[in-house]
């Protein structure tokens, strides 16, 4: 018997979010739910929950389906509780000692489930929560963007999480990791507003079997209007002979091709129109320089003076797309620090040539003021005019509307955009870029590595995104861990091995980020 049926399925807020949604979630289903920011993910993962209504069609449960929904917030009324009491929230009582196991399936350490939430990282975050889905021992799981805040380390930690779940569990997972999809679905949903698509394939080759059923049904819309054209060419012409020679017979048959004419258009499909989430374009600048970083030979220390890493000489040159991986607490973050106090004209071990025009990008999105609105942001910055200005925000997805509202309220995908946006306007040939795909849909992520690649612009980048690094990366430097006197950074060709010993668990604990 299925877990859950939805038949004829829409929400409306405003406007469709989607409709005419068709679903059928058998036991042991792994279903990828795929749609761009603000288009009803986590709205269709909240009614599969039962915690919000259609607006049209049906929901039909197994009898006695237990769900449960890893969302992408901690709820309200949590942030002060321990990972410890979060967990037991979720047990009968007497039966507390279930929130350990379900903490040690998750692997996370003793000395941080004592810990209130709002002291812990994103990352812990994300697990305190899965491990208080997972206690619940649901019949079906629902994730909405689980990735988000983890290392690889902790996504492969997750990916074997999700393979050893009890054959019959159902699992439902909204993400824009499109590389952690591939590895965990089975199944892939395309919410569109309208007819969502679903295929027993996993997210790459589903998208690209999506993009062969759009085609031809764009290729069929345009025979089917050519065939009604035609159509009533035919019937003008008969209509006309008609009417000069008074022939009953072929004003009725002008009649009946207008009538086919008519059946065909209406019956004609036309191919799916995505509504962009805001276009994401870089601009860039030239460099007259051979090399736009120099690394001297260094030691790059933590805080507390204690070596990290060793470092040998090294240069980034125009056109070349370093990728700096490393696991958590390598030094990854101290060594960006360095770039950038370079790119601000900083003395130390890191130097940036004169033409150097920087773009820097962090995950915090921290070039952002908070208090400022788009509008205002843009204007100050850069000299735009009002309506330059309006047109460059709204060709980012930011409306009219929102322009004059303070960033804060915007969206983590509003933020993205407005912070590409930033980056575009600067023009240029050295990028910085800390966890850029952070809030980008698949669209945003897709653009944001065709204009790094086509454009041809020199970046320096750290991501766990595997999709970005694979396409965007034309080198790769690994800060190999070591013992008590610290690690060392080396040149790798190719950035699989390192990937491939995250994703086994390779990484340290000691923080996710």
């Amino acid at each position: 018997m299925s877990l859950i049926t939805l038949k004829d399925a829409g929400i409306t807020l405003g406007a469709p979010l989607f409709s005419q949604l068709d679903l059928t979630l058998q036991p042991g289903d792994r279903l990828a739910l795929v749609a761009p920011n603000g288009r009803g993910k986590s709205t269709l993962l909240l009614a599969l929950a039962g915690q919000t209504e259609l607006t049209e069609g049906v929901i039909t449960r197994k009898r006695g389906l237990v769900t449960g929904l890893l969302a992408q917030d901690v709820p309200e009324g949590l942030a002060t509780l321990t990972a410890r009491e979060v967990v037991s929230q979720a047990v009968e009582e007497g039966e507390e000692w279930r929130a350990d196991v379900a903490l040690d399936d998750l692997e996370i350490p003793e000395a941080m489930r004592d810990l209130p939430m709002s002291g812990l990282s994103g990352g812990w975050q994300r697990l305190v929560l899965l491990a208080r889905v997972a206690v619940r021992e649901p019949d079906l799981i629902l994730m909405d963007e689980p990735t988000n805040h983890l290392d690889l380390a902790r996504i492969g930690q997750l990916q074997r999480w999700i393979l050893g779940l009890p054959r019959g569990v159902g699992l439902i997972v909204a993400s824009h990791d499109r590389a952690f999809l591939d590895d965990v679905a089975t199944r892939t949903l395309f919410l569109r507003d309208r007819a969502s698509p679903v295929f027993a394939l996993p997210y790459t080759r589903a998208q690209e079997a999506l993009d062969e059923a759009d085609a031809a049904t764009h290729r069929q819309h345009e025979l089917d209007l050519r065939a009604a054209r035609q159509l009533r060419r035919q019937a003008a012409k008969l209509k006309n002979i008609g009417i000069n020679s008074g022939s009953d017979l072929l004003i009725t048959k002008t009649k009946q091709l207008t009538n086919r004419a008519a059946k065909i258009e209406a019956a004609a499909v036309p191919g799916f129109r995505a509504r962009s989430a805001g276009e994401i374009r870089l601009e860039t600048s030239d460099a007259h320089a051979r090399a736009l970083i120099h690394v001297s030979a260094c030691d790059v220390t933590a805080p507390d003076g204690r070596r990290l890493f060793r470092c040998p000489e090294l240069w980034i040159s125009p056109g070349e797309r370093v990728v700096l991986m490393g696991a958590n607490g390598a030094g990854k973050s101290r060594f960006l620090g360095l770039v950038a106090a370079a790119l601000r004209g900083e003395a130390g071990p890191i130097r940036a040539a004169p033409s150097v025009v920087a773009g820097v990008a962090d995950q915090g999105l921290t070039g952002l003021d908070g208090k400022a609105t788009p509008h205002g942001l843009i204007t100050a910055r850069f000299d735009l005019g009002d309506q330059a200005a309006r047109t460059a925000l709204a060709g980012v997805g930011i409306t009219v509307a929102m322009q004059t509202t303070r960033i804060a309220a915007l969206s983590g995908g509003q933020k993205a955009r407005l912070a590409m946006l930033v980056l575009r306007l600067q023009r240029p040939n050295f990028f910085l870029l800390d966890e850029p795909t952070n809030h980008l849909d698949i669209e945003g992520q897709e653009a944001l590595e065709e204009e790094l690649c086509d454009k041809g612009a020199a970046a320096l980048l750290v991501s766990h995104d595997r999709s970005l690094i694979r396409e965007v990366g034309t080198r790769f430097w690994w800060i190999e861990t070591g013992g008590k006197g610290g690690g060392k950074l080396v040149e790798v060709d190719s950035p699989e091995p390192f990937i491939a010993r995250m994703l086994a668990g390779g990484g340290t604990t000691a923080a996710v980020t």
